[in-house]
C-alpha cells in the first residue's frame, strides 16, 4: 500500500542548523551531530534516544538523507530533534502551523465560482497517520486538509473513513464515489516487470501526489531466529514474512523476494502480525517502524524482539486518485501545490512532529 522521491529545500531546517551554536561531539537530542565513520541511523538514535527507531532523525534531515539513508558519509551534519520533535529547544511545536494559518487567513480570497467539495476517503486503525480518534483525524489527514488551504488553494473538502483499504482502490475511487484516498505507497514503476500484480496495478491504474511522508520499514524477528543476522535481502529466502493486507510489497518485490522465494502472510491488522511473530507463526514482521514499535509496546514484548540493524527500506506515501477520474490529475496538481508550500515553509515538519508528540502523549 501506500517509491518516488521529490526533494524540496527546507529553509526551516537550514535555519535551525545555523541557530545551534555547538555541534555535539556525542549523539544528544536537541543538538546537531557530525557523523563519524561506522555510524548508522540506528546507532545514533540508540545513543540519543535510547531506541533504534530513527524515523524522527530521518524526518528532520529528509533532504540530506533521502538519497541513501542506509549509508551515512563521515562528516555529514544531522539535526537530532528534541525528544518531543522540536528542532531546537527554543522553537515550540506548532509555531510554524500557527504562523502559516494566520498568513493564509490574512491573504485568502474566496472564488465566486462554486466548486463541489473534494471528497477524501481514508481508514481508521492506522495511528498516528489516519484515525478518527486522533487530533485532526491523524497526521496524513491533517496534511491533506492543510494542502487544500496552501499553494493558492481554497477548495472545500470532506473526509470519510471507510475501514476497508482495498475497497478504496477496487471500488470507491474508480467509481467516483470519492476523489482522493489518504494515503498509499507508489511502487518503483520503473521496475514494472519485477512487481507483483497488486503493485503493477498501482502503477497502471492510479496517479500519485508528491510524497507526503517517507517511512522506514524495518524487519523484526525473534532473537533466536536464523533470519535475525541477515545482512542482505537474499538472506531472507525461505522466510515467512508478515505484512498486513493492503500494505505495500513493492519494496521487497524489487529485491527478488516474491513467492515462492518467500511466503507472505497478510492479516487484516498490524497487531495480528506482531502476535503471529511472538507465537512463531511467521519468521519476520516488516512494517513502518512507528507501527511495529507501538505494536510491541502494546503487547509488552519490546525486549523479546530484535530489529535488523542492516536492512531497511524507505517507502514514500502519497495521496492517490484513479486515472478513470477525469479531474483526478487536476486534484493531484492542487494537492501538489499545497505540499510544495508546506515543505518550503517548514509547516510539513511541524504537522508531523506535532502529530507524533500528541500521539505519544495519548499512548503513554
Amino acid at each position: 500500500m501506500r517509491t518516488a522521491s521529490h526533494l524540496h529545500r527546507l529553509p526551516l531546517l537550514a535555519a535551525a542548523m545555523i541557530s545551534l551554536p555547538i555541534i555535539a561531539s556525542a549523539q544528544e537530542a536537541c543538538t546537531t551531530y557530525t557523523v563519524k565513520a561506522g555510524d548508522t541511523l540506528g546507532s545514533i538514535a540508540q545513543t540519543a534516544y535510547g531506541t533504534f527507531d530513527y524515523q524522527m532523525i530521518f524526518n528532520a534531515n529528509r533532504d540530506a538523507l533521502a538519497a541513501n539513508p542506509n549509508s551515512l558519509p563521515a562528516g555529514l551534519q544531522l539535526i537530532l530533534p528534541c525528544e518531543d520533535g522540536r528542532l531546537t529547544p527554543d522553537q515550540p511545536l506548532s509555531s510554524v502551523i500557527e504562523a502559516e494559518t494566520q498568513k493564509q487567513a490574512a491573504t485568502a480570497k474566496k472564488s465566486n465560482v462554486y466548486e463541489p467539495p473534494l471528497k477524501f476517503v481514508t481508514s481508521n486503525n492506522w495511528a498516528p497517520f489516519t484515525d478518527e480518534s486522533l487530533p485532526g483525524g491523524g497526521i496524513f489527514v491533517r496534511m491533506a486538509a492543510t494542502a487544500m488551504q496552501r499553494g493558492g488553494n481554497d477548495r472545500d473538502y470532506t473526509v470519510a473513513y471507510v475501514d476497508d483499504w482495498m475497497s478504496h482502490i477496487d471500488t470507491l475511487l474508480p467509481s467516483g464515489a470519492f476523489d482522493v484516498s489518504i494515503a498509499w505507497e507508489s511502487p518503483d514503476c520503473s521496475k514494472l516487470d519485477m512487481l507483483g500484480e497488486f503493485s503493477a496495478r498501482m502503477c497502471t491504474d492510479f496517479d500519485f501526489s508528491l510524497p507526503i511522508y517517507e517511512a522506514a520499514y524495518t524487519f523484526n524477528t525473534l532473537p533466536d531466529s536464523k533470519y535475525a543476522n541477515a545482512r542482505s535481502f537474499a538472506d531472507y529466502a525461505g522466510a515467512k514474512i508478515c505484512r498486513p493486507e493492503a500494505w505495500p510489497l513493492g519494496d521487497l518485490e524489487v529485491q527478488g523476494l516474491t513467492p515462492p522465494v518467500v511466503e507472505y502472510v497478510a492479516p487484516k491488522n498490524p497487531i495480528d502480525c506482531a502476535n503471529m511473530l511472538m507465537k512463531g507463526e511467521v519468521d519476520i514482521y516488516s512494517i513502518e517502524t512507528e507501527t511495529s514499535v507501538a505494536n510491541f509496546k502494546e503487547l509488552g514484548v519490546t525486549d523479546k524482539v530484535v530489529t535488523n540493524p542492516a536492512l531497511t527500506t524507505f517507502i514514500s506515501y502519497h495521496f492517490l486518485t484513479s486515472k478513470s477520474n477525469p479531474r483526478g490529475r487536476v486534484y493531484i496538481a492542487m494537492l501538489n501545490r499545497g505540499i510544495t508550500e508546506m515543505r518550503e515553509s517548514g509547516e510539513w515538519y511541524d504537522i508531523l512532529a506535532t502529530g507524533l508528540a500528541e500521539y505519544n502523549k495519548m499512548t503513554q
